[in-house]
């Protein structure tokens, strides 16, 4: 898997292996509205897997959150 945990490298924070990339600043460029090819130019060490993976990565997280919704006070 590409995504690495390593409290040495960015305070523990999951990134590509081998970067100092996170998978948080992978989905921030993302999110704002930064195209693959974008992203792949400006970072030449990444591949298109590895955005992917940071994608499905942040999936896996969400996908094992869980939410206790507290009852409403009167």
């Amino acid at each position: 898997m590409p995504i690495v945990i390593d409290e040495e490298i960015c305070g523990g924070k999951p990134v590509i292996k081998g970067t100092r990339i996170s998978v948080e600043f992978i989905l921030e460029l993302l999110s704002n509205g930064w195209s693959y090819e974008e992203i792949l130019k400006n970072y030449p060490q990444l591949k298109k897997e590895d955005i992917l993976e940071a994608i499905k990565y942040a999936v896996d997280v969400l996908k094992e959150e869980r939410i206790y919704i507290l009852p409403k006070e009167a």
